[in-house]
């Protein structure tokens, strides 16, 4: 479907946050995985190694992301490039946050026990 309205969308809830897919191939895409991704504030991000690229555009509140051991604060418009394999946790400060995140199916998360996950919002 070309066209997505905010009726079609599936939200799921995980670690505390909301992850609302838009575009998956659970919908129809075959190269695309993207949803909008809602931190609520103080939220502490999980740790986890994304097993391909994700780009993250912030779009309200600031994240707090943590690439690589690497702090970092992105604001409205910023964006982060997530390699494949890296380790992040994404949480946030005193207010809430959300993002748009695009990915290419087939993403796994690592967590820090080993465990693999694969998120229905990208698969």
């Amino acid at each position: 479907m070309p066209v997505i309205s905010t009726a079609d969308v599936v939200v799921h809830e995980v670690h505390g946050s909301r992850f609302v897919s838009y575009v998956a191939p659970a919908h129809g895409s075959e190269q695309l995985a993207a949803w909008r991704l809602e931190v609520p504030a103080g939220t502490r991000g999980m740790p986890h190694c994304p097993s391909r690229e994700e780009v993250l555009l912030v779009l309200a509140g600031e994240l707090h992301l943590t690439l690589d051991g690497v702090d970092h604060r992105l604001r409205p418009g910023d964006v982060a490039l997530v390699p494949a394999g890296s380790e992040l946790a994404v949480g946030t400060g005193s207010e809430d946050a959300s993002a748009w995140v695009t990915t290419t199916p087939g993403l796994q998360a690592t967590l820090a026990d080993g465990t693999r996950f694969t998120p229905p919002w990208a698969s």
